[in-house]
């Protein structure tokens, strides 16, 4: 049976530049590299890059993406790092909570997501998707 989530592994194009954007750019704790790979962590979160030359960092059309969570406090000085860093936006916010969905340097799709499932499905009570049920 399953009991979590486990980890995160990203192919990766270029290694250098996805530890630097990882771990400086969205702090992400680096706790090992290795020639074809690395190791980041968040609490909760188990990050592996792995260096594939095969990659494809074509932007895809589908809504496949990461969120991370971020402190609604901390929200704004993200963002604001993260556009002076140039990094690109892939999609408007259209959801609950503040955030901003944007790209790796490989065209990864990730999101900083303020709020959790509860305050997604409060929203939702409120204003439903449509056909949407919950369930107890």
């Amino acid at each position: 049976m399953l009991s979590g989530f486990n980890h995160l592994t990203l192919a990766v194009t270029d290694l250098p530049r996805s530890i630097r954007f990882y771990h400086e750019l969205l702090q992400l704790h680096l706790d090992a590299t290795w020639n074809a790979g690395a190791y980041l962590s968040l609490p909760g979160l188990w990050l592996c890059l792995s260096l594939d030359a095969l990659r494809d960092s074509k932007l895809a059309a589908d809504y496949t993406h990461y969120a991370f969570t971020v402190a609604a406090a901390d929200f704004t000085a993200l963002v604001e790092r993260l556009r002076a860093a140039r990094v690109e936006e892939w999609r408007d916010n259209r959801s609950e909570g503040a955030s901003f969905y944007f790209l790796d340097p490989d065209g990864h799709k990730l999101e900083a997501h303020v709020g959790d499932l509860a305050s997604r499905l409060q929203a939702c009570r409120a204003k439903p998707y449509a056909g949407m049920q919950f369930y107890p």
